[in-house]
């Protein structure tokens, strides 16, 4: 998953090096909330193993 929040902030700032505003924004939008889906499942996992412990 933050595989491809990463791939979507290429995208996004290779959209905005070439004046692409709307694509540059909306890859933006996309990465960030991948990026926040990333980091809710990575905590949910290190809660998880905490448990099992």
């Amino acid at each position: 998953m933050l595989y491809y929040a990463v791939v979507f902030l290429v995208i996004a700032l290779v959209a905005a090096l070439f004046g692409f505003g709307g694509i540059a924004a909306s890859a933006v939008g996309i990465a960030k909330i991948l990026f926040i889906i990333f980091i809710v499942l990575a905590l949910a996992s290190f809660i998880a193993g905490l448990m099992r412990r």
